[in-house]
């Protein structure tokens, strides 16, 4: 079975369904079991507010990082100041959802796109570096 949906073509054959992007295999679902294997670590409520952020400098603008670890799982609450713009291109893959205002990642390639509140973008490791722009400010989730 296949389909396209936008830019995204998706093709299930016996075993995982697998969305590709261009010659790309982006992530594969396995339906038989519908899990996301984690390594094993206690239920555990987390609080951004309590964790102290680590200041990140911009070409402008700062970042405000609060970040915690669950194995080899970085998770962070980040907010941008008014005017932050990214001092490097960064080719880390990300699952990134705004929180709060609006935010442009501009790729590589010099196309740019818009973050807002309630969107979500995901990219991964080596694919296509970025580098963030928000001209008010915004705070997004971050896992990588």
């Amino acid at each position: 079975m296949t389909g396209i949906s936008g830019r995204w073509r998706w093709v299930r054959n016996n075993s995982p369904l697998t969305i590709v992007h261009g010659p790309w295999s982006v992530f594969k679902i396995n339906y038989n079991n519908h899990q996301m294997q984690f390594s094993p670590f206690p239920f555990f409520i987390t609080d951004f507010s309590t964790i102290e952020p680590e200041i990140k400098q911009g070409t402008t603008g700062h970042a405000e990082w609060r970040t915690l670890f669950r194995d080899n799982i970085r998770i962070r609450l980040v907010t941008y100041s008014a005017n932050y713009l990214a001092d490097h291109w960064c080719s880390k893959g990300h699952i990134i959802f705004c929180h709060e205002g609006e935010m442009e990642t501009e790729l590589e390639n010099g196309s740019k796109h818009l973050l807002t509140k309630g969107l979500m973008y995901t990219v991964g490791d080596n694919s296509d570096a970025h580098r963030t722009y928000s001209e008010k400010g915004c705070v997004i989730f971050i896992v990588d």
